[in-house]
């Protein structure tokens, strides 16, 4: 059983983030049905999640300023990845998917930007233990590398779930170090938080040294769209 300091780090934040809905597998607050279905042609594994019912959504709506959004949009996600690690050697366990949603607007910030910092910080923590984080934004159509269109989010989230270490470090192109790590990726128990401070703005500034070199062409979706405050 793996254990961590999710839960012992401070959280001065805490409230930023309400709780509209416990986990589910069947969210009334937001109708993720159709777009669940739609994404079983992109998603191998996902109509059988969605069968055995392993795909659940905790939805939650923005109740603060962008960085205390940000710090608990974290601490929602690696409550998830630990609640995660000890199923994924069960029967089933790798079909397991918990998905964030954040509901709400922060005045003058993008879903983009307030889930762009924390997805990068908790890939970066988990992906060395197989645990994969992801993230769409609500009515933003994405694509493929092979140039196919993937259905419009009607709500955006960060999706928590197995690592496939044969097929997730081919989306990670941008950041190398990162699928290396992806692809020999065990979890021998470790406690990820274990040598990194655990205030949120400490631990912000603890992955900045993790981004990829800047180029002069936009940002790769792989990373926050910029380390500045005011969008990070």
């Amino acid at each position: 059983m793996t254990t961590g300091r999710t839960t012992a780090a401070p959280r001065p934040t805490a409230g930023a983030l309400r709780l509209v809905e416990a986990s589910t597998t069947r969210p009334r607050t937001v109708d993720i049905s159709d777009y669940a279905r739609q994404m079983t042609d992109h998603c191998p594994y996902l109509d059988s999640s969605l069968q055995r019912g392993l795909t659940s959504w905790t939805v939650y709506r923005a109740d603060g300023d962008a960085e205390a959004v940000q710090a608990e949009l974290f601490h929602a996600g690696a409550q998830a990845a630990e609640w995660l690690r000890p199923l994924l050697n069960r029967p089933h366990g790798l079909l397991r998917c918990e998905n964030i949603v954040l509901l709400g607007e922060v005045p003058g910030t993008r879903h983009r930007d307030l889930l762009a910092w924390p997805h990068w910080v908790l890939k970066n923590l988990y992906g060395p233990v197989g645990v994969m984080f992801g993230k769409f934004y609500a009515g933003e159509e994405e694509v493929t590398a092979a140039g196919h269109r993937i259905p419009a989010a009607p709500a955006s989230f960060l999706p928590v779930r197995a690592a496939v270490r044969r097929r997730d470090p081919r989306f990670l192109s941008a950041t190398p170090d990162l699928a290396a790590a992806l692809a020999a990726a065990d979890d021998d128990g470790r406690d990820v938080f274990e040598h990194i401070p655990t205030e949120w703005t400490e631990i912000r500034t603890w992955a900045r040294h993790l981004l990829p070199p800047a180029k002069p062409s936009p940002s790769s979706p792989d990373t926050p769209a910029s380390p500045r405050r005011s969008s990070s």
